[in-house]
């Protein structure tokens, strides 16, 4: 049977799936249930001098049937006294000593810094974790993530933190920024043991059409919050990538954080070079109790593939992503129909004619609703089957034969790319497009 276990920068775990600091590790009472539940470790909500937050606090984006596809937040850290807060790590590690309880820390001075480690270290907690993250306001007040934007005082920080702690030190990173590997690589310098990310993003989901405010809307004001959810995870897997393709910020293990719902998620992330991921969202929409999917879906594609510890598997995808010079310019594929599966539906002819280039007809005889492809137009682009409501109904089929391999570099490399606006070895030289005047027909 898999493995789960995880050793994080020297932080033990019974398994990968950690909570990631926010209002589900609030208290002690929601972290031990998590624990009860299956997690195997979680990322206290931000310790630091207790904020007083405001009413309301959360918005979503919701797309047709799907609920909080996105999630957005004005929450700060806690608010609670920081007595409390101790009491309760010391009381959950009593209670659950292999699970990993890291201290999410937010304060200013070097002397706040140092004597706050000295108490989440006296608490029992197994690591401290730098919230230089949060874009909405401790922002304003010079701490969360207007120190993630700032790699030379992030690096100061770490630098105070790694010196005084005893414990490991994780450098949590924003994503608003233009570049994820300046902080990264600022974290790495200043010492941190490890990094994660992403934290969430600085967003405003939605205008109140009544008080033309943004959402949540507080006595009639808003404010940008950080967005989050299922919507933030291809920005956190291409931030993930980043560091865990980085020659010197690679040397440290990645949490990874972001839109994670499902053990697809999760094993996504490992292959991404995470080696432990954190989860917030999900489990303020369906409760603790995703776990059991989440460990279930990763033990039987770990014994599927043949794989022990996560550790077989983390960072498998890096080799495979590269840059666009770097891809195969003969790779060729083409969209194929599957009659028997296709509804008749012609999205896929919408979505091409419209949207794409022209390389699907309908029958003329207008009671055969099954289009098809017309195979010299189709460029391979995949949207036909994306749109497409029928699972495998549409799907892409290679024409190459392999044997062909040339990338943009080497024909740039080669003097072979187009160098004016009408040279011949343009891409789309040739490429049928029906003329301006055809889509007037039947006005």
């Amino acid at each position: 049977m898999a493995d789960l276990s995880i050793d994080f920068a020297g932080i033990k775990a019974p398994n990968p799936f950690w909570l990631a600091s926010a209002p589900p590790t609030n208290s002690g009472y929601q972290i031990m249930k998590a624990f009860d539940a299956g997690w195997g470790g979680a990322v206290w909500k931000t310790l630091g001098v207790p904020v007083v937050n405001v009413s309301s606090r959360y918005g979503s984006v919701n797309y047709r049937d799907t609920r909080m596809m996105g999630f957005n937040n004005i929450e700060l850290i806690t608010d609670r006294p920081l007595v409390d807060n101790l009491l309760e790590i010391e009381e959950v590690k009593k209670y659950f000593p292999d699970h990993a309880v890291i201290a999410s820390l937010m304060v200013e001075s070097k002397t706040e810094w140092e004597q706050i480690i000295k108490d989440v270290e006296n608490a029992g907690a197994d690591g401290i974790e730098l919230n230089f993250g949060c874009p909405h306001g401790m922002c304003e007040r010079g701490m969360g993530s207007a120190v993630g934007q700032e790699p030379e005082v992030l690096k100061t920080i770490v630098g105070w933190v790694t010196e005084a702690a005893n414990i490991p030190v994780i450098t949590k990173l924003t994503p608003n920024i233009s570049e994820i590997t300046d902080p990264g690589l600022a974290a790495y310098q200043g010492g941190t043991d490890a990094i994660s990310l992403i934290n969430t993003i600085k967003s405003i989901v939605g205008i109140d059409l009544d008080t033309y405010a943004p959402l949540p809307v507080v006595d009639g004001k808003g404010t940008n919050g950080g967005y989050c959810g299922p919507a933030v995870k291809p920005i956190a897997m291409h931030m993930i990538r980043e560091l865990a393709q980085h020659p010197e910020i690679s040397k440290v293990p990645i949490s990874g954080i972001g839109g994670v719902e499902t053990w697809r998620d999760v094993v996504e992330f490992i292959l991404l070079g995470a080696t432990s991921v954190q989860v917030c969202t999900a489990v303020m929409h369906y409760g603790f109790g995703i776990v059991r999917e989440m460990e279930a879906g990763l033990r039987q594609f770990m014994d599927d593939k043949g794989y022990n510890t996560i550790y077989d598997f983390a960072g498998k995808a890096l080799p495979n992503v590269t840059e666009w010079k770097h891809l195969n310019l003969k790779h060729k594929v083409v969209a194929e129909i599957n009659s028997d599966k296709c509804v008749g539906c012609e999205l896929c002819y919408i979505a091409c004619d419209d949207g794409a280039h022209q390389a699907i007809a309908l029958s003329e005889d207008r009671t055969v609703r099954i289009p098809s492809i017309i195979e010299e137009n189709c460029v391979g682009c995949n949207l036909c089957a994306l749109v497409c409501p029928v699972e495998e109904c549409i799907t892409m089929v290679q024409r190459d034969d392999g044997t062909q391999h040339i990338t943009w570099d080497e024909r740039t490399q080669a003097d072979d790319i187009p160098t004016s606006f009408n040279d011949d070895r343009a891409g789309g030289k040739g490429h049928y497009v029906p003329k301006p005047t055809d889509a007037l027909k039947g006005k």
